[in-house]
């Protein structure tokens, strides 16, 4: 049994990534109530936007990692105020806003593919070998620990905002309804822009952490944003801490499945139990409303 305290490193590890997708999803759709595919690729943005400064120009690192996670807002700021705010002005169907931010995820994958080629790449030098420590007898790197570390951190501070600031009750209240946050005078649009950066930064540094970890490819924020996406169902969609707590029980379902099977089965064990919560459970572990 000396795997286990592995397999609990790698699931937090993992659920560590999947909640600052899952925070950033379940922000944005708590405001527009459609399943947005554009996170995904903003995943994508964030590890090639680090992996061009860093690895291919010889920026500095930490410069690297606030460019991406810049620029990854910036996108989805512009995806809001250039396509989703027209849709939300016309009174356009979920589907509709669904449909259009898959053609956004698909553009900019292609693009992406264009201008660094589909090969998976590196962001650090692979000759190189991480330093490494022991906790319990679990091994991770330097870089591991940062990404455990960054997810609670901005999990807190993200609660923080949301619940001790004139902004995040704003947040709140376009949550919960827009027309009447309209009626009393917040300006939703602008709010719903402001909700589009801070959910993308939070995608594109897990898309950063991703490429740290096990690299990048262009077709990586698919996965990514099935991850957050199903993260959010178990834990509640809309639900910033329901959906951390959800992200860690999706990675720990997925590590845990495989001891004694193939690694191969590791999708379809995590996707079980979302079959499972969809049947039982579909409010997730806390619905919106706690």
């Amino acid at each position: 049994m000396d795997i286990i305290p592995q397999i609990i490193a790698n699931s937090l590890i993992a659920g560590s990534i999947y909640s600052l997708v899952t925070l950033g999803f379940n922000l944005v759709y708590g405001a527009t109530r459609f399943v947005n595919m554009v996170p995904g690729v903003l995943a994508a943005i964030g590890g090639y936007t680090v992996y061009y400064l860093f690895s291919q120009l010889g920026f500095n690192l930490y410069l690297s990692i606030a460019a991406g996670i810049f620029i990854a807002g910036i996108f989805g700021y512009l995806s809001d105020r250039l396509v989703f705010r027209k849709l939300r002005r016309n009174k356009a169907s979920n589907l509709v806003s669904f449909v259009a931010s898959l053609g956004i995820f698909t553009m900019i994958q292609a693009v992406i593919s264009i201008l660094f080629t589909s090969q998976f790449q590196s962001i650090l030098d692979v000759t190189q070998s991480p330093t490494t420590y022991q906790i319990f007898g679990a091994t991770f790197t330097w870089i591991q620990g940062m990404i455990f570390v960054t997810a609670v951190v901005a999990f807190i501070g993200l609660a923080l905002v949301l619940k001790k600031t004139g902004f995040g009750r704003a947040v709140r209240a376009v949550s919960d309804d827009e027309e009447v946050s309209k009626i009393i005078g917040i300006n939703t649009d602008k709010i719903i822009s402001w909700i589009f950066f801070i959910g993308s930064c939070l995608v594109g540094l897990s898309g950063i952490f991703v490429g740290f970890d096990v690299g990048i490819s262009p077709t990586m924020g698919l996965f990514i944003i099935l991850a957050g996406a199903t993260s959010s169902i178990i834990g509640g969609i809309g639900n910033i801490y329901g959906g951390f707590l959800g992200a860690f029980l999706f990675a720990f379902v997925e590590n845990f499945g495989i001891i004694k099977i193939s690694s191969e089965w590791k999708p379809a064990i995590a996707f079980s139990l979302l079959v499972l919560f969809l049947i039982f459970r579909p409010e997730g572990i806390m619905n919106k409303k706690k």
